[in-house]
């Protein structure tokens, strides 16, 4: 088959172009199958390998948490200085320590000493990794970029807890270890991966993006700046406050779900089981076509869309609650396809959001700010959702609906502060045509 006739193709998948990026793709689905692995099995790992309590397990991992929750903001000026390649490396090759100490660890504070250093690794890569959707996006292609990103990571998470299941399940604790052997070799592949991957020149000159200034070639960002002056850029604060929202409803999956089927309506493990599966294979065959065919769209139009969405898997989760028992399994798969669908909605649209408003020579700031939001929201969401859980099945629902009502007008306001339009129609990137006037979108501070 010509490339003549790939190309068509690849823009009706809605797939971006990865000549020369190859290594960047399969960085991003190394490093989500390592991930996957042992997603769901660091506290039995633990559990298994160490005489401490399940209690203690769980205390020393929160504390790591906690005490990486500032890596994000010293990760920002970092990414400025050397780029986000440099520092992701780096992050995954903090990863291929702190799981190597995995195997070593004994005590509760060698526990805390590793987990943080795995913390500290991922925030660093998650942190750099939109820069590196800025490196390899050309001709506009940046959502396309997001949305692939977020269809590798699904797959590889999806097929590493599998994998990760299948060991444990056949070798008990020596299948633990080997996940956590073949999840630290995993970081060291993606980390030479991204240090052989080398950016083509800069092409950012997006002419559908007026009033842009010049960005950084590829591997350069320039340092200046500080965090005051993202802290006065009230619009970036206010799509900072909207993501907050937005993660602790991404936090279901990890946190509320499970417990809420086999608690709160006294359902089978399996279902919450093949509810993952479906949020997996749903993102993973949709992700790409969704984006593709929102791209005529405005962004924050189809955040609001997904906002809305979202709020309607939540109330019909919460109504569930008091649903009669044949009613329950159907449901229960409808909300969870509305969830996906928002998901795939939001996820590349709200990604490239974050970037269009920041500065380019202080994107590393900009970005460990939103990052910040992602780390805050992660710490804050086990407690508060499980908390309103335990007072009634439907009130995290109820909660999480409100929130994503509350993100509408939010949205709203922001396509208001941030000129015409919030931005323009991710289209006007790609040349389909449009289905409403195109307002441009100045970057933060920009005249």
């Amino acid at each position: 088959m010509t490339s003549a006739t790939l190309t068509p193709v690849r823009d009706r998948l809605g797939l971006p172009d990865t000549t020369g990026r190859r290594n960047l793709v399969g960085a991003h689905l190394i490093d989500s199958l390592g991930t996957g692995l042992l997603l769901a099995f660091t506290v039995v790992y633990f559990a298994r390998t160490t005489t401490l309590t399940i209690a203690a397990i769980g205390a020393a991992i929160t504390l790591a948490r906690l005490l990486a929750l500032p890596t994000a903001i010293v990760t920002g000026p970092l990414i400025d200085r050397y780029g986000p390649r440099a520092v992701s490396a780096v992050g995954n090759g903090l990863s291929v320590l702190a799981y190597g100490g995995f195997l070593l660890a004994q005590q509760a504070w060698q526990i805390v000493l590793v987990a943080w250093l795995a913390q500290v690794g991922a925030v660093a890569y998650w942190t750099s990794s939109t820069g590196l959707v800025v490196l390899a996006a050309e001709g506009g292609e940046r959502t396309r970029w997001f949305a692939l990103v977020q269809t590798l990571r699904n797959a590889g998470l999806g097929i590493g807890g599998a994998l990760g299941s299948l060991l444990v399940a056949t070798a008990g604790t020596t299948g633990l270890r080997a996940l956590v052997a073949l999840n630290a070799l995993s970081y060291l592949a993606a980390t030479a991966l991204l240090t052989t991957w080398r950016p083509r020149p800069a092409q950012r000159a997006e002419p559908a993006r007026a009033a842009r200034p010049a960005e950084a070639a590829p591997d350069e960002a320039p340092g200046g700046g500080s965090y005051g002056t993202v802290l006065r850029d009230g619009r970036y604060l206010l799509l900072v406050a909207i993501n907050l929202c937005s993660v602790f409803g991404s936090m279901i999956l990890s946190m509320l779900l499970a417990v809420y089927l086999t608690e709160g309506l006294h359902q089978q493990a399996w279902v919450a089981g093949s509810l993952l599966v479906l949020n997996g294979v749903q993102v993973v065959l949709t992700q790409s076509v969704v984006a593709r065919r929102l791209e005529r769209h405005r962004t924050t139009r189809i955040l609001a869309a997904a906002s809305l969405v979202n709020a309607l898997a939540f109330g019909l989760f919460a109504a569930l609650a008091a649903a009669p028992g044949w009613a329950v399994l159907a449901g229960l798969y409808a909300a969870m396809f509305l969830f996906n669908v928002a998901e795939t909605m939001a996820t590349p649209y709200a990604e490239d959001l974050s970037v269009a408003l920041a500065r380019p020579g202080m994107r590393g700031r900009y970005l460990a700010v939103y990052q910040l939001s992602w780390n805050t929201g992660q710490a804050l969401a086990p407690a508060l959702l499980t908390l309103l859980l335990a007072r009634g099945a439907a009130l995290p629902w109820a909660f999480l609906a409100l929130l994503a009502v509350a993100a509408v007008p939010a949205l709203l306001l922001l396509e208001r502060l941030a000129g015409t339009a919030a931005d323009r129609p991710a289209a006007a990137r790609t040349g389909a045509p449009a289905d409403a006037p195109a307002g441009t979108l100045a970057p933060a501070g920009a005249p």
